[in-house]
């Protein structure tokens, strides 16, 4: 048996064998299977958490998915997220002729065989997300999205040699490495905090000998980490929201109110000047995420509309109230969360499936909104000054 990819650690009475992969790799699926016939392992740990484990073992779960649930939680983003790693994945996979996590899937099928206890070691996906999402400041949640866009829909092949290369680095790592490089405390959530989490994990589970199947990237951390205890509640705490994009979200309006009624009172044709601007921008723009998302004709209407109304009461989202619109019109159909894992392959399949499409007018929506708020707000100011 080759020991490529192998690490072997002997701590307190224990051996932990940790298995280096690159997660679209046939090499590495073969060695998973290989490692744990031959040592046949109290523990299997795998670099699942139960929200992803769950998504691999239970194909349908798309089905069961309730559109007007998400849209009222306000989970748009974060699926459309998830779906768009997905589709990242799928792209690699596909390319090579193979299943996107297939390592996994043999490390949890390999573990039954051998009667081995499987250990879900990683963290919570969303927790994770949430802990990258409060790591970096507003321009940085803009150049994060657009990084995880343009590696989506990048249409570059990748070649075997690459892929090998690639088993230094985590799946969502290998993404973001660029933007990693530009904002290096997105490496504390996705890459430190994960490796102390899964030593954690990977120390507290049962048995003398554990194999671990991992992303390469965390094998040098998790080697260091494991010889010290780590606090699992703590690295999974949801850091609390801040405070300021609601402070924010309430003064720019009270603010643009205030400038309106101001001039009203000195000029009455300059404020309703103000007020007309202030409409078409915002609506005009969250109409164009819409259209751009190919929205029915009243999903359209509904944005447009919605709009103006959300600028002035930041709970009301034009992009929710133009996702409830849509869902409504074009609700989709059990095909459409059965073909979701094919769809969000392609760029058109992204914006044919109507539960994307839903997403997608939710998002491109709020976008325009905040665009046309930006534009339509300083022709207010504007028109203010001059007629002081």
């Amino acid at each position: 048996m080759s020991e490529e990819n192998i690490t072997r650690i002997h701590l307190d009475g224990k051996e932990y064998i940790l298995i280096g992969t690159a997660h679209v790799s046939k090499h590495s699926a073969e060695q998973v299977k290989d490692v744990i016939e031959a040592e046949r392992p109290d523990s299997v740990c795998v670099e699942l958490d139960e929200q992803r484990y769950k998504s691999i073992m239970d194909g349908n779960k798309w089905k069961e998915m309730d559109i007007f649930k998400v849209i009222k939680e306000k989970k748009a983003t974060l699926l459309l997220m998830n779906l768009a790693i997905s589709s990242f994945q799928k792209r690699m996979a596909s390319q090579l002729g193979i299943n996107a996590g297939q390592e996994m899937i043999q490390g949890i099928e390999s573990a039954k065989e051998v009667g081995a206890k499987l250990v879900l070691a990683d963290r919570n996906i969303q927790t994770t997300f949430s802990r990258i999402w409060q790591s970096v400041g507003f321009t940085g949640k803009i150049k994060l999205l657009m990084s995880i866009i343009y590696s989506i829909f990048s249409n570059e092949s990748i070649t075997e040699e690459e892929l090998e290369k690639m088993k230094t680095q985590d799946m969502l790592n290998s993404m973001l490495n660029e933007f990693s490089t530009s904002f290096p405390k997105l490496k504390t959530p996705l890459i430190d905090e994960r490796d102390q989490y899964l030593a954690q994990k990977i120390k507290e589970a049962p048995g003398e000998k554990i194999v671990a199947v991992l992303g390469a990237a965390h094998v040098p951390g998790i080697k260091e980490e494991i010889k010290k205890d780590h606090d699992l509640k703590k690295l999974s705490q949801v850091p609390p929201k801040s405070k300021a994009p609601k402070i924010v979200g309430w003064a720019i309006p009270a603010l643009i109110v205030a400038i309106i009624v101001f001039t009203f009172i000195s000029n009455p044709e300059a404020g309703i000047q103000q007020t007309l601007s202030l409409i078409l921008w915002t609506g005009s723009f969250s109409a164009l995420g819409a259209a751009i998302a190919l929205g029915h004709p009243l999903t359209i209407v509904a944005a447009f509309i919605a709009a103006p109304i959300g600028v002035m009461h930041p709970l009301i989202a034009a992009g929710w109230i133009a996702g409830f619109v849509q869902a409504f019109i074009k609700r989709p159909s059990v095909r459409d969360f059965e073909n979701l894992s094919k769809d969000v392959y392609s760029i058109k399949g992204f914006w044919s499936n109507k539960v994307t499409r839903i997403l997608l007018i939710i998002v491109l929506s709020n976008l325009g909104t905040s665009l046309g708020l930006f534009i339509g707000g300083a022709d207010v100011v504007r028109l203010f000054f001059e007629n002081l």
